[in-house]
């Protein structure tokens, strides 16, 4: 016989907006292998979408074992049995689920009809109004209340027969309650609109199973939307043509589509406000929004009449105080930060973007006369990931967020506390590493500032562009309607200033090979692709002991691939030993010591996309568990959240953006191919601080410096800022 228990609900520990619960269940009866938990009190999880004292509950499912709550329940299916003896009837109908019924009357309904109580009451409501005292107003409430009690059940009950796994099918009735089966008659696709969860594909196959043609017109345009989102994500674009979208359908659906067919799915969508058209341009309508929204706030602050603050005594002030003379173009932007309502700050490597920063905070700050608590309320200091937050915090003032933190994102619902409705009362904000924001994160932050709210973006336009749809920095800049300071003059001299030439020369289109091996810190090994993976080996045990080594990539999967060189650095750098641990997740081996990236946000643990941290320690028994410390905080992974790090003694350059490490190790070679390209070589030099080692072929580094014909992001936000939104 399959494992259960059976009982009743006690309370509830923890319960997300989507379902998941942890609560306790009192044991009546149980299968033979679950006996030891009869007349206990069990720990329970899984997706629920109510639960209440009255009810006994059969659940189905595993047992793990927690660190804070011990043996516990993973429950994958359960069902609800409705109370059998008189006196649990009674309970049950004087429960709060019943109005209007106290004790007295629920005795009297019980006496008449016993033991068929419930069933009459869901069957033959009318029976009730012989019985004294009960009106034919509560014979109808009663019928209804225990109708809508069941419902629920018996709604998830159909999810789960069409293929809604529980936890899906929960998810889905928490959101939609009653509404739920008029969808699934009328379209199942709308639960992919609406739910971030539910994927086109997971949609799809219940659709067809359930008999959708491959042309019925509710799943050509659900395909449409896919396609789009699928288009955006992997160019970055924020709109695409009629010819693409046509093209990738046909694929999507495995079936011709007709013009006409096409044509009437895009209006309709463009009805449901699920799709913008504009001039042949074919936009999701949340990024059409985002851009205009983007646009029209930046012009509006742009426009606005500029302050006159005379601050050159205090800038001479700040000077003396912190041994630094600051350039013409530094002090520009410092002045311009302080006068306008939005700037762009944009520069190289070395060119002085965080002292500005700096000097910028602490003008501020006098010209105000703010203490520190009263400056870190109103002045904000933001960055995209949790590594640019860390670094820009360690020369700043004021304590650096990210992003996602500062708007207090929810990640249960994927929304943000601080938005249009619930704005932020800061009224300075600096944004550093600009460029590695999408139009979303853009327009959302935007959202949430007031309209008083000076902002200031610091950033390198020549690095690459965000990794969502847009391309912010590049546009903003490239309009010429929103002021912008370019940094030019190397403000960092001495020794490590090789890479920083190098850099600049990169941006410049140049390539002198006399820039190589000309100090300790530029350092290149001439190298076949063949003999990569082995000179990258021999340069981590030289700087084995460095604070901070790391590898570069551009790609994954090749013979000298961040896959293949990860693989050989775990030897050099954490063999071994009898003493670690090691778990496979996929096709990858981790052990206790290895080096990890994170892949998602991870707000609640404050750990974000692209910060690296270290296995700490790896329970590999009947419960997994990997605890990763990130720079102190130690954050707990189930298998549920394995797939959110990755190996990272090499990690990608796309990966590397908003880090700096003492020592980057880049390999180049035309093995890369198309991956040659000159941002992306340029963001990959520019993480270095103190040591840069290019390994492979110099015909490569010269590709990679040339090349500028990387397909440009096709987006609207250039065009918005220049002629307004039609």
């Amino acid at each position: 016989m399959e494992s259960y228990v059976k009982g009743n609900y006690r309370r509830t520990i923890f319960q997300s907006e989507q379902g998941y619960t942890i609560a306790l269940l009192k044991v009546q009866e149980a299968s033979e292998d679950f006996s030891r938990f009869v007349g206990k009190t069990i720990t329970f999880t899984g997706y629920f979408p109510e639960l209440n004292e009255i009810d006994t509950y059969i659940l189905k499912g595993k047992i793990s074992v927690h660190p804070k709550y011990g043996e516990q329940l993973d429950v994958s299916e359960f069902e609800k049995a409705l109370p059998e003896e008189k006196d649990a009837i009674v309970e049950f109908l004087c429960s709060d689920i019943f109005k209007g019924v106290g004790k007295k009357k629920a005795e009297a309904i019980v006496k008449v009809l016993g033991k068929d109580t419930l069933s009459i009451i869901l069957n033959q409501p009318s029976d009730l109004i012989l019985i004294d005292g009960v009106s034919e107003k509560l014979a109808n409430d009663l019928h209804n209340t225990l109708l809508r009690y069941e419902e629920s059940y018996e709604v998830i009950l159909k999810l789960s027969d069409l293929g809604f796994s529980t936890k899906d099918a929960t998810f889905i009735y928490t959101k939609y309650k009653q509404k739920t089966l008029p969808i699934v008659e009328e379209d199942l696709y709308q639960f992919f609109y609406n739910l971030k969860e539910m994927s086109f594909k997971k949609i799809d196959y219940i659709a067809r199973k359930e008999g959708m043609e491959k042309l019925d017109l509710r799943r050509v345009k659900a395909a449409i939307i896919y396609v789009l989102q699928e288009l955006t994500f992997q160019t970055g674009n924020t709109y695409s043509s009629l010819e693409e979208i046509h093209y990738y359908l046909s694929k999507v659906l495995e079936e011709e589509v007709s013009t006409s067919l096409l044509k009437d799915a895009i209006t309709s969508l463009e009805e449901d406000l699920e799709l913008t058209v504009k001039e042949n341009r074919y936009y999701l309508t949340n990024l059409y929004e985002d851009e205009a929204y983007i646009a029209s706030r930046l012009r509006m602050l742009a426009h606005r009449t500029k302050s006159n603050y005379e601050v050159d005594t205090i800038l001479e002030d700040i000077q003396k105080e912190s041994q630094i003379t600051y350039n013409e173009e530094q002090k520009e932007a410092i002045k311009k930060a302080i006068n306008s309502s939005v700037l762009v700050i944009t520069g190289g490597p070395g060119t002085g973007k965080t002292t500005i920063i700096e000097a910028i905070e602490k003008l501020y700050k006098m010209l105000f006369r703010y203490d520190y608590i009263e400056l870190n309320r109103r002045l904000v200091l933001l960055a995209p990931t949790g590594r640019a937050a860390k670094r820009m915090s360690e020369k700043a003032i004021v304590n650096a967020s990210t992003i996602h933190r500062f708007l207090k994102w929810n990640k249960e619902t994927d929304t943000f506390s601080i938005n249009e409705y619930n704005k932020s009362d800061a009224e300075f904000v600096i944004v550093d590493e600009s460029s590695m924001i999408d139009t979303s994160l853009m327009a959302s932050l935007l959202r949430g500032l007031s309209a008083s709210c000076k902002v200031i973006f610091v950033g390198d336009s020549d690095q690459l562009p965000s990794v969502g749809p847009g391309n912010l920095l590049r546009d903003i800049i490239a309009s010429g309607e929103i002021e912008t300071v370019s940094l030019h003059a190397l403000y960092r001299q001495g020794e490590d200033s090789n890479i920083i030439s190098f850099a600049h020369g990169i941006r410049e289109g140049k390539f002198l090979e006399g820039d190589l091996n000309r100090g300790n810190d530029l350092l290149f090994d001439l190298q076949s692709s063949e003999n990569i993976l082995n000179e990258i080996c021999d340069f981590a045990r030289d700087f084995k002991k460095e604070d901070s080594f790391q590898v570069l990539a551009p790609i994954y999967k090749s013979p000298c691939g961040i896959d293949a060189i990860n693989k050989a650095l775990q030897e050099i750098f954490n063999p071994k030993s009898v003493t670690k641990k090691e778990i496979m997740i996929g096709d990858t081996l981790y052990r206790e010591g290895d080096k990890v990236i994170q892949l998602l946000n991870m707000p609640d643990e404050n750990v974000y996309n692209g910060d690296i941290g270290f296995i700490k320690q790896i329970k590999n028994g009947k419960k997994k568990e990997i605890y990763i410390n990130f720079d102190g905080n130690l954050v707990r992974y189930t298998p549920a959240s394995f797939q959110k790090f990755k190996s990272a003694w090499a990690i990608s350059v796309h990966k590397s953006q908003g880090s700096e490490f003492d020592v980057v190790v880049l390999p180049v070679v035309g093995l890369y191919r198309n991956m040659l390209y000159r941002k992306l070589f340029y963001t990959g030099v520019t993480r270095a601080k103190k040591t840069l080692v290019l390994i492979g072929e110099k015909q490569a580094i010269q590709k990679a410096i040339q090349n500028t014909s990387q397909v440009e992001r096709k987006t609207t936000l250039e065009d918005f800022l220049k002629n307004g939104i039609n």
